[in-house]
C-alpha cells in the first residue's frame, strides 16, 4: 500500500508545492479495523500567519489552531459552521503554520464503508466535509502522525505532471480579501 511520505517532505518551506504535489497521495484510514482510502485529488494551501485566508493569519493561537504550529506530518481537523470535520496536513517547520486542506479524494479502497458513513447516499467525494465523512475523520483525530497510525498518507508512485493541475483560487473564503484570489488550490482527475 505504497510508502509513507518522509518527514522531509512535509516540512518543506512552500506550502503550495507541498499541496501540488500531495495530489496523486493516498489518503488511508483505518478506525476499528475497517479500511478505507483514496488518491487525493483536490487541494488548498495556507500559508499561516501572513495568508488573511489561515486560521493562524496574524499569528492566531488558539486551542484549536495550536496544532498548526506543530513540526509538519500530522492532522489539523476543525469543525466548520459546527458540523463538518475538514482535514489538513500541516507542513513546514515547528512554529511555522502552514497547513492544506484535502478538498477532494478518488476512493481506492472501502468503498462499501465509505457509503456506509454517507448514510447509503451516493458515493461522492469531491468537498471537504465529504471527504473526511467517507473516511471516518473527525476533530479527535487532530494531532494524529501521518506517517503511522490510523490516518496514513503513502506514495503509490503515481506521478502528476504539472501539465494534469489545475490551479485557481482557493473557495470560500471571500473574507481574505486580496488574499481569496490567490492561487492556492490544486486539482487533477486521475
Amino acid at each position: 500500500m505504497g510508502q509513507p511520505l518522509h518527514l522531509d517532505f512535509y516540512r518543506r518551506a512552500d506550502v503550495t508545492l507541498i499541496a501540488r504535489e500531495l495530489l496523486g497521495k493516498v489518503i488511508i484510514t483505518r478506525f476499528d479495523s475497517r479500511i478505507t482510502a483514496g488518491i487525493i485529488t483536490e487541494t488548498e494551501a495556507y500559508a499561516g500567519e501572513r495568508d488573511r485566508a489561515s486560521h493562524a493569519y496574524g499569528g492566531r493561537r488558539t486551542q484549536r489552531t495550536e496544532v498548526m504550529y506543530a513540526a509538519g506530518g500530522v492532522a489539523y481537523v476543525y469543525l466548520c459552521y459546527g458540523m463538518h470535520h475538514l482535514f489538513n496536513v500541516v507542513t513546514n517547520e515547528k512554529d511555522i503554520p502552514h497547513a492544506v486542506l484535502v478538498r477532494a479524494i478518488a476512493p481506492t479502497a472501502g468503498e462499501a464503508v465509505m457509503r456506509e458513513r454517507r448514510g447509503g447516499r451516493p458515493l461522492r467525494t469531491g468537498g471537504p466535509a465529504l471527504v473526511t465523512q467517507a473516511l471516518g475523520i473527525r476533530t479527535a483525530h487532530t494531532g494524529l502522525d501521518l506517517r503511522r497510525g490510523a490516518i496514513r498518507i503513502v506514495d503509490e508512485g503515481r506521478a502528476v505532471s504539472p501539465a494534469e493541475i489545475i490551479t485557481g483560487p482557493r473557495i470560500g473564503v471571500d473574507y481574505a480579501g486580496p488574499d481569496a484570489l490567490l492561487p492556492y488550490r490544486f486539482r487533477f482527475s486521475p
